[in-house]
Protein backbone atom coordinates (compact mmCIF):
# COMPACT_ATOMS: atom_id res chain seq x y z
CA UNK A 1 0.00 0.00 0.00
CA UNK A 2 1.63 3.92 -1.07
CA UNK A 3 0.10 7.07 -0.37
CA UNK A 4 -0.33 9.11 -3.47
CA UNK A 5 -1.70 12.72 -4.13
CA UNK A 6 -3.16 13.21 -7.69
CA UNK A 7 -3.71 16.38 -8.93
CA UNK A 8 -6.00 17.37 -11.78
CA UNK A 9 -5.61 20.25 -13.78
CA UNK A 10 -8.30 22.42 -15.33
CA UNK A 11 -8.75 20.92 -18.63
CA UNK A 12 -8.81 17.94 -16.81
CA UNK A 13 -11.99 18.87 -15.06
CA UNK A 14 -13.54 21.19 -18.06
CA UNK A 15 -17.05 19.31 -17.57
CA UNK A 16 -18.88 16.59 -15.58
CA UNK A 17 -18.25 14.04 -18.40
CA UNK A 18 -14.63 14.71 -17.85
CA UNK A 19 -14.95 14.90 -13.69
CA UNK A 20 -16.03 11.20 -14.15
CA UNK A 21 -13.34 10.58 -15.82
CA UNK A 22 -11.11 11.82 -13.52
CA UNK A 23 -12.74 9.91 -10.81
CA UNK A 24 -12.43 6.52 -12.75
CA UNK A 25 -8.51 7.36 -12.58
CA UNK A 26 -8.73 7.81 -9.03
CA UNK A 27 -10.82 4.52 -7.96
CA UNK A 28 -8.07 2.24 -9.66
CA UNK A 29 -5.91 3.75 -7.30
CA UNK A 30 -8.25 3.28 -4.06
CA UNK A 31 -8.89 -0.05 -5.90
CA UNK A 32 -5.07 -1.15 -5.71
CA UNK A 33 -5.15 -0.35 -1.90
CA UNK A 34 -3.61 3.16 -1.71
CA UNK A 35 -4.30 6.03 0.21
CA UNK A 36 -5.52 8.82 -2.14
CA UNK A 37 -5.55 12.95 -1.57
CA UNK A 38 -7.13 14.33 -4.59
CA UNK A 39 -6.32 18.38 -5.52
CA UNK A 40 -8.24 20.09 -8.14
CA UNK A 41 -8.14 23.38 -9.93
CA UNK A 42 -11.25 25.07 -11.18
CA UNK A 43 -12.68 23.56 -13.98
CA UNK A 44 -11.34 25.01 -17.29
CA UNK A 45 -12.32 28.59 -17.89
CA UNK A 46 -13.64 29.00 -14.77
CA UNK A 47 -10.81 31.42 -12.99
CA UNK A 48 -11.20 33.41 -16.12
CA UNK A 49 -14.42 33.89 -15.38
CA UNK A 50 -14.35 34.49 -11.71
CA UNK A 51 -11.67 37.13 -12.33
CA UNK A 52 -13.89 38.90 -15.16
CA UNK A 53 -16.77 39.24 -12.33
CA UNK A 54 -14.51 40.50 -9.84
CA UNK A 55 -13.02 43.35 -12.06
CA UNK A 56 -16.72 44.17 -13.81
CA UNK A 57 -17.82 44.20 -10.02
CA UNK A 58 -15.59 46.50 -8.73
CA UNK A 59 -15.39 48.89 -11.44
CA UNK A 60 -17.07 52.09 -10.33
CA UNK A 61 -20.04 53.19 -12.79
CA UNK A 62 -18.02 55.16 -16.15
CA UNK A 63 -14.70 54.32 -15.46
CA UNK A 64 -12.27 52.37 -16.72
CA UNK A 65 -10.38 51.76 -13.67
CA UNK A 66 -9.95 48.01 -11.94
CA UNK A 67 -9.27 48.75 -8.38
CA UNK A 68 -10.34 45.81 -6.08
CA UNK A 69 -9.94 44.43 -2.72
CA UNK A 70 -7.96 41.36 -2.38
CA UNK A 71 -9.18 39.70 0.32
CA UNK A 72 -12.31 40.15 -2.54
CA UNK A 73 -10.87 38.99 -4.94
CA UNK A 74 -9.38 35.58 -3.09
CA UNK A 75 -13.30 35.10 -1.47
CA UNK A 76 -14.60 34.97 -5.18
CA UNK A 77 -11.74 33.48 -6.92
CA UNK A 78 -11.53 30.54 -4.90
CA UNK A 79 -14.59 29.29 -5.55
CA UNK A 80 -14.13 27.81 -8.81
CA UNK A 81 -11.92 25.11 -7.27
CA UNK A 82 -14.73 24.65 -4.51
CA UNK A 83 -17.35 23.71 -6.97
CA UNK A 84 -14.89 21.41 -8.73
CA UNK A 85 -13.95 19.53 -5.60
CA UNK A 86 -17.68 19.22 -4.49
CA UNK A 87 -18.45 17.85 -7.83
CA UNK A 88 -16.12 14.99 -7.97
CA UNK A 89 -16.46 14.10 -4.33
CA UNK A 90 -20.12 13.49 -5.62
CA UNK A 91 -18.87 11.56 -8.50
CA UNK A 92 -16.96 9.14 -6.46
CA UNK A 93 -19.51 8.62 -3.77
CA UNK A 94 -21.70 7.62 -6.62
CA UNK A 95 -19.20 5.04 -7.73
CA UNK A 96 -19.16 3.53 -4.20
CA UNK A 97 -15.83 5.38 -3.30
CA UNK A 98 -15.58 7.06 0.88
CA UNK A 99 -15.25 10.93 -0.57
CA UNK A 100 -15.36 13.62 0.96
CA UNK A 101 -14.57 17.61 -0.88
CA UNK A 102 -12.33 19.85 1.69
CA UNK A 103 -11.59 23.33 1.41
CA UNK A 104 -7.65 24.83 1.70
CA UNK A 105 -8.71 26.40 5.28
CA UNK A 106 -10.26 23.18 6.39
CA UNK A 107 -6.93 20.87 6.24
CA UNK A 108 -5.37 23.98 7.19
CA UNK A 109 -3.40 24.91 3.93
CA UNK A 110 -1.24 28.06 6.07
CA UNK A 111 -0.30 30.70 4.30
CA UNK A 112 0.75 34.39 4.37
CA UNK A 113 -1.13 37.89 4.06
CA UNK A 114 -0.32 38.38 0.00
CA UNK A 115 -3.40 37.75 -1.29
CA UNK A 116 -3.64 36.91 -4.69
CA UNK A 117 -0.31 35.44 -4.72
CA UNK A 118 0.13 33.81 -1.18
CA UNK A 119 3.10 31.51 0.31
CA UNK A 120 2.42 28.28 2.08
CA UNK A 121 4.10 28.60 5.09
CA UNK A 122 2.86 25.62 6.98
CA UNK A 123 0.57 22.14 6.61
CA UNK A 124 -0.17 20.19 9.60
CA UNK A 125 -0.63 16.95 7.49
CA UNK A 126 -2.15 15.07 10.40
CA UNK A 127 -5.70 15.75 9.29
CA UNK A 128 -5.52 14.27 6.28
CA UNK A 129 -3.46 11.59 7.51
CA UNK A 130 -6.50 10.92 10.20
CA UNK A 131 -9.22 10.77 6.81
CA UNK A 132 -6.58 7.87 5.44
CA UNK A 133 -6.77 6.06 8.25
CA UNK A 134 -10.41 6.28 8.09
CA UNK A 135 -10.63 4.99 4.42
CA UNK A 136 -12.11 8.15 2.76
CA UNK A 137 -10.15 9.69 -0.17
CA UNK A 138 -9.89 13.55 0.44
CA UNK A 139 -10.86 15.95 -2.46
CA UNK A 140 -8.90 19.04 -1.66
CA UNK A 141 -9.73 22.38 -3.51
CA UNK A 142 -6.71 23.71 -4.66
CA UNK A 143 -4.85 26.88 -5.03
CA UNK A 144 -5.78 28.28 -1.54
CA UNK A 145 -5.16 28.28 1.96
CA UNK A 146 -6.30 30.42 4.87
CA UNK A 147 -3.93 33.62 6.27
CA UNK A 148 -3.41 34.75 9.39
CA UNK A 149 -6.39 37.02 9.56
CA UNK A 150 -8.67 33.69 8.87
CA UNK A 151 -9.15 35.14 5.27
CA UNK A 152 -8.99 32.68 1.99
CA UNK A 153 -6.22 33.45 0.31
CA UNK A 154 -4.95 32.03 -3.30
CA UNK A 155 -1.85 31.05 -4.25
CA UNK A 156 -1.63 32.59 -7.59
CA UNK A 157 -1.80 31.10 -11.07
CA UNK A 158 -0.45 27.55 -11.19
CA UNK A 159 -1.20 27.55 -7.75
CA UNK A 160 -3.24 23.65 -7.78
CA UNK A 161 0.01 22.08 -8.67
CA UNK A 162 1.99 23.89 -5.32
CA UNK A 163 -0.68 23.31 -3.18
CA UNK A 164 -0.79 19.17 -4.15
CA UNK A 165 3.52 18.82 -3.85
CA UNK A 166 2.89 20.60 -0.40
CA UNK A 167 0.22 18.43 0.69
CA UNK A 168 2.45 15.79 -0.31
CA UNK A 169 5.76 17.12 1.88
CA UNK A 170 3.03 17.27 4.74
CA UNK A 171 1.83 13.43 4.54
CA UNK A 172 5.20 11.89 3.34
CA UNK A 173 3.45 10.79 0.10
CA UNK A 174 5.65 8.15 -1.96
CA UNK A 175 4.30 9.79 -4.83
CA UNK A 176 2.77 13.08 -6.24
CA UNK A 177 0.94 12.65 -9.59
CA UNK A 178 0.11 15.57 -11.79
CA UNK A 179 -1.94 14.58 -14.42
CA UNK A 180 -2.58 17.46 -17.09
CA UNK A 181 -3.42 17.31 -20.68
CA UNK A 182 0.34 16.18 -22.03
CA UNK A 183 1.25 12.57 -21.33
CA UNK A 184 4.70 13.61 -19.64
CA UNK A 185 7.57 16.15 -20.14
CA UNK A 186 9.58 15.94 -23.23
CA UNK A 187 12.96 16.97 -24.78
CA UNK A 188 11.65 20.03 -26.48
CA UNK A 189 8.09 21.14 -27.48
CA UNK A 190 6.61 18.75 -29.57
CA UNK A 191 4.83 21.57 -31.70
CA UNK A 192 8.14 22.44 -32.98
CA UNK A 193 9.42 19.60 -33.21
CA UNK A 194 7.82 16.52 -34.11
CA UNK A 195 11.00 13.87 -33.06
CA UNK A 196 10.58 15.01 -29.33
CA UNK A 197 10.65 12.34 -26.78
CA UNK A 198 9.06 11.82 -23.39
CA UNK A 199 11.31 11.73 -21.16
CA UNK A 200 11.18 8.79 -18.35
CA UNK A 201 12.90 10.82 -15.62
CA UNK A 202 14.21 14.38 -15.10
CA UNK A 203 15.83 15.30 -12.24
CA UNK A 204 14.32 17.75 -10.15
CA UNK A 205 16.88 20.92 -11.00
CA UNK A 206 16.29 20.23 -14.96
CA UNK A 207 13.06 20.73 -14.44
CA UNK A 208 13.43 23.32 -12.33
CA UNK A 209 15.38 24.95 -15.09
CA UNK A 210 12.34 23.90 -17.56
CA UNK A 211 9.78 25.36 -16.20
CA UNK A 212 11.52 28.53 -15.69
CA UNK A 213 12.69 28.59 -18.99
CA UNK A 214 9.45 28.05 -21.00
CA UNK A 215 8.19 25.15 -20.38
CA UNK A 216 4.83 25.09 -19.51
CA UNK A 217 4.05 21.70 -18.12
CA UNK A 218 4.72 22.45 -14.04
CA UNK A 219 4.75 25.82 -12.15
CA UNK A 220 8.11 26.95 -11.17
CA UNK A 221 6.92 27.13 -7.59
CA UNK A 222 6.14 23.57 -7.23
CA UNK A 223 8.79 22.33 -8.93
CA UNK A 224 10.98 24.48 -6.61
CA UNK A 225 9.05 23.02 -3.15
CA UNK A 226 9.18 19.20 -4.98
CA UNK A 227 12.98 19.88 -4.68
CA UNK A 228 13.31 21.38 -1.19
CA UNK A 229 11.29 18.57 -0.16
CA UNK A 230 12.08 15.55 -2.29
CA UNK A 231 8.39 14.57 -2.85
CA UNK A 232 8.99 12.72 -6.28
CA UNK A 233 6.36 14.27 -8.94
CA UNK A 234 4.92 12.36 -11.45
CA UNK A 235 3.55 13.95 -14.94
CA UNK A 236 0.57 11.94 -16.35
CA UNK A 237 -2.10 12.49 -18.55
CA UNK A 238 -5.81 12.46 -17.46
CA UNK A 239 -6.95 11.92 -20.86
CA UNK A 240 -5.03 7.90 -21.15
CA UNK A 241 -7.77 5.99 -20.71
CA UNK A 242 -7.46 4.83 -16.89
CA UNK A 243 -7.65 1.23 -17.40
CA UNK A 244 -5.34 1.00 -19.75
CA UNK A 245 -2.40 -1.01 -19.96
CA UNK A 246 0.78 0.43 -17.22
CA UNK A 247 -1.32 2.93 -16.05
CA UNK A 248 -1.76 1.12 -12.75
CA UNK A 249 1.25 -0.10 -12.66
CA UNK A 250 2.77 1.94 -9.34
CA UNK A 251 6.20 1.66 -10.14
CA UNK A 252 6.54 2.34 -13.46
CA UNK A 253 3.43 3.99 -14.72
CA UNK A 254 3.34 5.69 -18.09
CA UNK A 255 4.50 9.24 -17.74
CA UNK A 256 7.63 11.56 -16.75
CA UNK A 257 9.28 10.97 -13.30
CA UNK A 258 10.64 14.13 -11.46
CA UNK A 259 12.96 13.21 -8.91
CA UNK A 260 16.64 13.20 -7.17
CA UNK A 261 19.62 13.25 -9.75
CA UNK A 262 20.67 9.89 -7.60
CA UNK A 263 17.64 8.21 -9.29
CA UNK A 264 18.62 8.82 -12.72
CA UNK A 265 21.57 5.77 -12.92
CA UNK A 266 22.17 6.97 -17.13
CA UNK A 267 22.49 11.10 -16.95
CA UNK A 268 22.33 12.50 -20.54
CA UNK A 269 24.78 15.30 -21.54
CA UNK A 270 21.58 17.01 -22.65
CA UNK A 271 18.14 16.60 -21.14
CA UNK A 272 16.27 19.15 -23.07
CA UNK A 273 15.46 22.76 -25.06
CA UNK A 274 13.37 25.39 -23.87
CA UNK A 275 12.50 28.43 -25.43
CA UNK A 276 10.55 31.42 -24.41
CA UNK A 277 9.40 34.02 -27.16
CA UNK A 278 8.53 38.01 -26.48
CA UNK A 279 11.66 38.50 -24.78
CA UNK A 280 13.11 42.33 -25.63
CA UNK A 281 16.83 43.56 -25.30
CA UNK A 282 17.47 46.73 -24.00
CA UNK A 283 21.23 48.49 -23.82
CA UNK A 284 22.46 51.35 -22.35
CA UNK A 285 25.18 52.77 -24.07
CA UNK A 286 28.51 54.72 -22.70
CA UNK A 287 27.33 54.36 -18.90
CA UNK A 288 29.24 55.83 -15.95
CA UNK A 289 31.36 53.34 -15.01
CA UNK A 290 31.44 53.35 -11.16
CA UNK A 291 30.51 51.57 -7.76
CA UNK A 292 26.72 51.46 -7.52
CA UNK A 293 26.02 51.94 -11.17
CA UNK A 294 24.43 48.57 -11.16
CA UNK A 295 22.47 48.69 -8.06
CA UNK A 296 21.50 52.03 -9.43
CA UNK A 297 19.75 50.51 -12.52
CA UNK A 298 18.44 47.11 -11.25
CA UNK A 299 17.47 48.58 -7.72
CA UNK A 300 14.22 50.94 -9.57
CA UNK A 301 13.19 48.11 -11.80
CA UNK A 302 13.08 45.30 -9.35
CA UNK A 303 11.10 48.31 -7.47
CA UNK A 304 8.64 47.98 -10.56
CA UNK A 305 7.91 44.25 -10.32
CA UNK A 306 10.17 44.16 -13.81
CA UNK A 307 11.82 40.58 -13.92
CA UNK A 308 15.53 41.31 -15.15
CA UNK A 309 17.16 38.16 -17.49
CA UNK A 310 20.38 38.00 -19.21
CA UNK A 311 22.94 40.54 -18.11
CA UNK A 312 25.76 41.69 -20.54
CA UNK A 313 28.40 44.52 -19.08
CA UNK A 314 31.24 45.72 -21.82
CA UNK A 315 33.77 47.90 -20.52
CA UNK A 316 35.10 50.57 -23.05
CA UNK A 317 38.84 50.41 -23.42
CA UNK A 318 39.70 53.34 -21.24
CA UNK A 319 37.60 51.85 -18.21
CA UNK A 320 35.50 54.80 -18.21
CA UNK A 321 32.18 53.67 -19.19
CA UNK A 322 30.40 50.97 -20.27
CA UNK A 323 27.56 49.18 -21.70
CA UNK A 324 25.18 47.18 -20.02
CA UNK A 325 22.51 45.07 -22.40
CA UNK A 326 19.60 42.83 -20.41
CA UNK A 327 16.18 41.17 -21.25
CA UNK A 328 13.06 42.11 -20.12
CA UNK A 329 9.62 40.32 -21.22
CA UNK A 330 8.76 42.10 -24.13
CA UNK A 331 5.17 43.17 -22.54
CA UNK A 332 7.47 45.11 -19.88
CA UNK A 333 9.29 47.58 -22.39
CA UNK A 334 7.20 50.81 -21.85
CA UNK A 335 7.68 50.43 -18.39
CA UNK A 336 11.20 49.83 -18.44
CA UNK A 337 12.52 52.62 -20.88
CA UNK A 338 9.71 54.82 -18.47
CA UNK A 339 11.59 53.80 -14.82
CA UNK A 340 15.44 54.04 -16.70
CA UNK A 341 14.72 57.69 -17.80
CA UNK A 342 13.54 58.86 -14.31
CA UNK A 343 17.31 57.28 -12.93
CA UNK A 344 19.23 58.68 -15.97
CA UNK A 345 20.28 61.61 -14.99
CA UNK A 346 21.71 59.80 -11.29
CA UNK A 347 22.87 56.71 -13.37
CA UNK A 348 24.82 58.81 -15.77
CA UNK A 349 24.25 56.73 -19.88
CA UNK A 350 24.08 58.65 -23.12
CA UNK A 351 21.59 56.39 -24.65
CA UNK A 352 19.09 54.24 -24.28
CA UNK A 353 18.19 51.07 -27.40
CA UNK A 354 15.93 48.59 -27.30
CA UNK A 355 14.82 45.70 -29.25
CA UNK A 356 11.56 43.62 -29.52
CA UNK A 357 10.80 40.37 -31.17
CA UNK A 358 13.78 38.28 -29.03
CA UNK A 359 13.77 34.63 -28.46
CA UNK A 360 15.34 32.85 -25.52
CA UNK A 361 16.88 29.29 -26.24
CA UNK A 362 17.88 27.46 -23.58
CA UNK A 363 19.91 23.79 -22.98
CA UNK A 364 19.48 21.81 -20.27
CA UNK A 365 21.52 19.13 -18.79
CA UNK A 366 22.96 17.95 -15.33
CA UNK A 367 25.34 16.14 -17.55
CA UNK A 368 26.61 19.67 -18.52
CA UNK A 369 28.76 19.74 -15.50
CA UNK A 370 31.13 16.65 -16.40
CA UNK A 371 31.12 17.13 -20.00
CA UNK A 372 33.67 20.10 -21.98
CA UNK A 373 32.64 21.35 -25.33
CA UNK A 374 28.31 21.62 -25.33
CA UNK A 375 28.40 25.15 -25.45
CA UNK A 376 30.80 25.37 -28.56
CA UNK A 377 28.63 22.29 -30.29
CA UNK A 378 25.39 24.79 -29.87
CA UNK A 379 27.51 27.94 -30.95
CA UNK A 380 29.12 26.28 -33.94
CA UNK A 381 25.26 24.38 -34.84
CA UNK A 382 23.42 28.11 -34.81
CA UNK A 383 26.45 29.47 -36.75
CA UNK A 384 25.99 26.98 -39.30
CA UNK A 385 22.07 27.70 -39.63
CA UNK A 386 22.85 31.45 -39.81
CA UNK A 387 21.28 32.62 -36.48
CA UNK A 388 23.41 35.48 -34.96
CA UNK A 389 23.65 35.19 -31.18
CA UNK A 390 23.01 38.19 -29.43
CA UNK A 391 23.69 37.40 -25.66
CA UNK A 392 24.66 34.23 -23.80
CA UNK A 393 24.51 33.40 -19.97
CA UNK A 394 25.26 29.60 -18.08
CA UNK A 395 25.46 27.83 -15.31
CA UNK A 396 26.43 24.60 -14.18
CA UNK A 397 23.55 22.81 -15.97
CA UNK A 398 22.31 25.30 -18.45
CA UNK A 399 22.99 27.42 -21.42
CA UNK A 400 20.64 30.49 -22.60
CA UNK A 401 21.28 31.76 -26.07
CA UNK A 402 19.40 35.33 -27.17
CA UNK A 403 18.32 35.01 -30.99
CA UNK A 404 16.07 37.20 -33.27
CA UNK A 405 12.74 35.63 -32.66
CA UNK A 406 11.42 34.67 -36.60
CA UNK A 407 14.96 32.00 -35.93
CA UNK A 408 13.25 30.65 -32.66
CA UNK A 409 11.86 27.40 -34.37
CA UNK A 410 14.59 26.58 -36.40
CA UNK A 411 17.14 27.19 -33.16
CA UNK A 412 15.02 24.89 -31.51
CA UNK A 413 15.26 22.26 -34.22
CA UNK A 414 19.13 22.45 -34.83
CA UNK A 415 19.80 22.24 -31.03
CA UNK A 416 17.46 18.95 -30.28
CA UNK A 417 19.62 17.45 -33.27
CA UNK A 418 22.89 18.33 -32.56
CA UNK A 419 23.04 17.06 -28.72
CA UNK A 420 21.25 13.78 -30.28
CA UNK A 421 17.65 14.34 -28.78
CA UNK A 422 16.01 12.86 -31.80
CA UNK A 423 16.97 9.72 -31.16
CA UNK A 424 16.56 6.76 -28.72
Amino acid sequence: MARIVMKFGGTSVADIARIRNVARHVKREVDAGHQVAVVVSAMAGKTNELVGWVHEASRAEGSSLNIYDAREYDAVVASGEQVTSGLLALVLQSMGVHARSWQGWQIPLKTDNSHGAARIEDIDGSFLIQRFEEGQVAVIAGFQGIAPDNRITTLGRGGSDTSAVALAAAVKADRCDIYTDVDGVYTTDPRIEPKARRLGKISFEEMLEMASLGAKVLQVRSVELAMVHKVRTFVRSSFVEPDAPGMGDFDNPPGTLICDEEEIVEQQVVTGIAYAKDEAQISLRRVADRPGVSAGIFGPLAEASINVDMIVQNISEDGGTTDITFTVPSGDVKKALSVLEKVRETIGFDAIQHDDGMSKVSVIGIGMRSHAGVAASAFRALADKGINIRAITTSEIKISILIDGPYTELAVRTLHSVYGLDKQ
